[in-house]
């Protein structure tokens, strides 16, 4: 579909959640609502949002945890919203979408209205509401990303996910099951897997079994074909003695940086490690990995998160908001404009 413009940009007065300086710490992070002259360029469309996530990362970046991150601007990466201004064909389409740079490296999502390319741009599915379309951006692209560079997990493959009832960890579940790959879940304490999935997920209770051990009694003593490891470190050298001959490993977190790494047992094991950073992808390279799962949502394969009520907040309540992030809230939280 063309993205150049029909007629002269619309400009708009938008309410935008800003961070107006690097905060000291989480306590530390005062956004606040400014009113913001905005209009789109040429390749854009001008997206009225109905309703936008809070990821950690924007908590991340809102205390300077990344070096690029510019002050100041308008926070957040996930959206959902109607298309108000833009190609005539493109007017009143609701649509969906999620970022690298959005609310990082420029204006972002937390506001009532968003510039941003229509090549970034993705159709919402219709059975979704506003807030579980919004909900699907980074978690998603994520374990997408994990599986698209690792390989997608093949029917019969073995998937092992660490920290599987995280939200990046339920959705390597979804997408890894809706391959007709069998799924192992970790867990750090005695709990069932709780999101969605399209076959049973055994669940390893890390808190009262080996789990290297665990993996290779319920694989035949073979291992797993792909790990996701959404812990990091912790379960680094777990992750790394479960893998089965050529298994790969996924990583997009670390608590300490450095690892002890066995090269002698890496490449024995002929082993691939594979480092995800959605930050390094820009909207419209996001916008192509949600355009991918499109077929998940449609068939049912893939679901969105729940949301609570309580765990959506109006723009003006951002603060708690980003608390509730900061907190480990198990909820995925949501920004209504």
């Amino acid at each position: 579909m063309s993205s150049q413009p029909d007629t002269q940009p619309v400009t708009v007065e938008a309410r935008c959640v800003r961070l107006v300086a690097k905060a000291r710490d989480v306590a530390s992070i005062a956004p606040v609502v400014e009113r913001h002259a905005l209009a789109r360029a040429a390749n854009e469309l001008l997206i009225e949002v109905k309703a936008a996530a809070v990821n950690p990362s924007d908590i991340k970046a809102a205390t300077g945890l990344m070096a690029y991150a510019v002050f100041p601007r308008t926070s957040g990466r996930d959206y959902a919203g109607v298309v108000l201004d833009g190609p005539a064909a493109w007017i009143g389409r609701e649509v969906f979408g999620s970022s690298g740079d959005l609310g990082i490296r420029r204006d972002g999502t937390h506001a009532s209205h968003l510039a941003v390319e229509a090549e970034a741009v993705v159709a919402k599915p219709e059975a979704l509401s506003w807030e579980e379309a919004a909900g699907i951006g980074v978690p998603f692209v994520t374990a997408a990303e994990g599986f698209r560079r690792a390989g997608m997990p093949k029917q019969g493959e073995v998937v092992l996910v660490f920290g599987v009832n995280g939200k990046v960890g339920q959705v390597a579940v979804q997408i890894a099951s809706w391959h007709g790959a069998r799924v192992i879940g970790v867990v750090r304490k005695r709990e069932p897997y709780i999101g969605h999935a399209n076959s049973s997920v055994e669940v390893i209770d890390a808190s009262a079994v080996d789990v290297v051990t665990r993996v290779r009694e319920l694989t035949n003593g073979k291992g797993a074909d792909i790990v996701f490891n959404t812990v990091g470190d912790p379960y680094f050298q777990t992750a790394h003695k479960s893998l089965a001959l050529r298994g790969r490993q996924i990583l997009i977190a670390a608590i300490n940086p450095v690892v002890q790494f066995h090269i002698l047992e890496f490449y024995r094991g002929q082993h691939s490690y594979f480092g995800i950073d959605t930050l390094g992808l820009s909207s419209v390279a996001t916008g192509a990995v949600l355009r991918e799962l499109g077929p998940g949502f449609a068939s049912g394969h893939l679901k969105p998160f729940p949301i609570k009520p309580d765990a959506v907040y109006p723009l003006q309540e951002a603060k708690a908001a980003f608390d509730a992030v900061a907190g480990s809230s198990r909820d995925r939280v949501i920004l209504r404009p």
